[in-house]
């Protein structure tokens, strides 16, 4: 008996130290795919600095290049921020080193309103006396955009381009005969019209406002990006409009005959334009600075007395606690210590998030208020700053927007399936449910709500409504009847925001950030050292993360943007459909 002890636990010994050795040989591998991916290669002294957006993509914080993509087969994409990329940008204009910037735009992953800014920043650039040198080979929509901000514009001269500048555009997707074919019952309480979230699941088309809606967005989205590109291109909107409704834009050629692009080049031809542009004899004698490179070497944060803060808000509102997204009571200790940071002088609330809980979204506006009480606080929003996201940043001293940004959304929703039928008819399962009071079931999904029970519903999404429009009414300085004019659920572009108060200033991520530094005393921004919280995932975070959650299957993930169809959700959110394409 005793041999039979000891043979167990010599096993499970045994199990220990193979487990352990297995994790630290583990770690040492992840070790060195995170040495690799971070190595940098040696950067020449001078030369023409490449963006080639096909390798990299302009996030709103910058994140550590995860070498789990390598193994996967994916390439290797880098993400750098959005305020490193800019001041990037302006370090180069001043930078006798670099020679001119040779922009690739095929393979944009940035976001629209990332887009926008980069654009601006190239147009600044632009005016140091420097050059801005495009090529194309695919355009779509929002490569071509970037692209027209150069000097010059070359496009491929081989056939086979597949071109896509078909100006803006959304579509909608309907579950709601999916879900009737499995007996699921999804049960809308809202306020507002235009809250359109939840029509997804209880209509097969758009409502009249939803519609309405839908299309004075793109129509705004596509005045401000038609605009800058024919401004920049020495045309008119309407031939602009007329080239892309009338199909022009099929082959290369025709991009040279609309305007759009000043010459086709073979890649001989391309590579003896940029040598001709560094005044080198040969393409070979040219030298190139990666934009990643640059960016490494000359945007190093300083060590100085003063800090202006820059807390990113990206991602959806939730209560649970989601390094990802927004959690609330993450969140809402951040912003307590950027409070208590007597170093921070001004903060910048950089906010991009289509919303979601507003219990987490109360938390961190209550933090964001006691901010405020204390230090300046501005608002700059990206992509979203959509309903909870407008929630917490409208009490802000000054709100900068993108034109392109979707806003406002001040509006809530409930979604209560009723998975009764499924079970029955579909599953054929009977559920019976026995309670101590008279709604003990009343979230057990397996039954309609009854009319009191709806009642009981919507008194707290108006409460929540109440509450939305007067926080709004208080933070703009707006009538409380106008708010819910321009309210009901209804989403604006940046732009259209302006016209009605909900912003204060079309203007970038660096414009915000200027005005922090004149908010705390000292224009000079060099005076101030920008520091981002939170703080982003290591390689290390990442590949641990990787781990733990694997490959998600395209399926699963198309599924889990429309959120949980099996809890009960009170959201201020953005509708889950909302999904541009450019």
């Amino acid at each position: 008996m005793k041999s039979f002890w000891k043979t167990v636990l010599a096993v499970i010994v045994g199990i220990i130290l193979v487990s352990i050795i297995g994790f630290m040989f583990s770690m040492a591998i992840f070790g060195s795919i995170a040495a690799i991916g971070s190595a940098t290669a040696p950067m020449p002294r001078s030369g023409v600095l490449v963006m080639d957006m096909g390798k990299v993509v302009i996030g709103e914080q910058a994140q550590e290049v995860n070498p789990m993509q390598s193994l996967s087969g994916r390439e290797m994409v880098e993400t750098i921020g959005l305020w490193d990329a800019v001041q990037a940008i302006n370090t180069a204009a001043e930078d006798p080193a670099v020679e001119y910037i040779c922009l690739k735009t095929d393979g944009n992953a940035s976001s629209l309103a990332a887009t926008q800014e980069i654009r601006k920043s190239l147009e600044k650039f632009r005016e140091s006396g420097k050059a801005v040198v495009s090529y194309i080979e695919s355009p779509s929509t929002g490569s071509y955009y970037l692209a027209s901000v150069a000097d010059k514009v070359y496009m491929t001269a081989y056939s086979g381009a597949t071109t896509m500048v078909t100006g803006v555009g959304s579509q909608m997707i309907f579950l709601k005969d999916l879900l009737d074919k499995f007996g699921v019952n999804m049960q809308l309480i809202r306020h507002g019209k235009f809250k359109s979230a939840g029509e997804m699941y209880t209509r097969n088309a758009a409502s009249p406002e939803n519609l309405m809606q839908y299309q004075v967005l793109v129509n705004s989205l596509w005045k401000s990006l038609s605009g800058e590109i024919a401004a920049s291109r020495g045309i008119s909107v309407e031939e602009l409009d007329d080239a892309i409704n009338s199909l022009k834009l099929c082959l290369p050629q025709d991009f040279v005959d609309c305007k759009l692009v000043d010459e086709l080049m073979t890649r001989e031809q391309l590579e003896a334009k940029l040598a001709s542009l560094s005044v080198k004899e040969s393409f070979k004698d040219v030298s190139f600075i990666k934009f990643g490179d640059y960016v490494s070497a000359k945007v190093v944060p300083a060590r100085k007395t003063g800090q202006i803060a820059v807390i990113y808000a990206n991602g959806n509102i939730v209560d649970a606690n989601d390094p990802a997204n927004i959690s609330g009571d993450r969140f809402a200790g951040i912003v307590r210590k950027v409070r208590d940071d007597d170093k921070i002088k001004a903060v910048v609330l950089r906010v991009n998030s289509p919303g979601g809980s507003v219990l987490a979204s109360e938390k961190i506006k209550h933090e964001l208020d006691l901010l405020g009480e204390k230090k300046p606080l501005i608002a700059s929003y990206g992509d979203y700053a959509a309903s909870g996201g407008y929630w917490i940043s409208n009490n802000c001293d000054k709100i900068f927007t993108d034109a392109v940004t979707l806003t406002g959304s001040i509006g809530v929703f409930g979604l209560i399936p009723d998975l009764s039928k499924t079970l029955k008819d579909v599953a054929h399962v009977n559920v019976q449910a026995v309670t101590s009071n008279a709604h003990g079931d009343m979230y057990g999904l397996m039954r309609p709500f009854d009319q009191a029970e709806y009642k009981y519903m919507e008194r707290s999404i108006e409460d929540i409504y109440e509450r939305f429009t007067t926080i709004v009414s208080e933070g703009r300085g707006i009538p409380k009847e106008q708010v819910d004019e321009i309210g009901q659920g209804r989403v604006w572009t940046g732009a259209d925001a302006l016209g009605i108060r909900l912003v204060d200033e079309i203007g970038t991520l660096e414009d915000a950030i200027t005005y922090a530094a004149v908010a705390a005393g000292d224009p000079d921004l060099s005076s101030w050292e920008v520091k981002g919280f939170p703080k982003p995932q290591t390689i290390m975070e990442q590949m641990m993360a990787s781990l733990g959650k694997g490959e998600m299957d395209e399926e699963v993930i198309f599924l889990r943007k429309f959120g949980d169809l099996t809890k009960v959700q009170v959201l201020a959110r953005l509708p889950f459909e909302l999904e541009l394409k450019y």
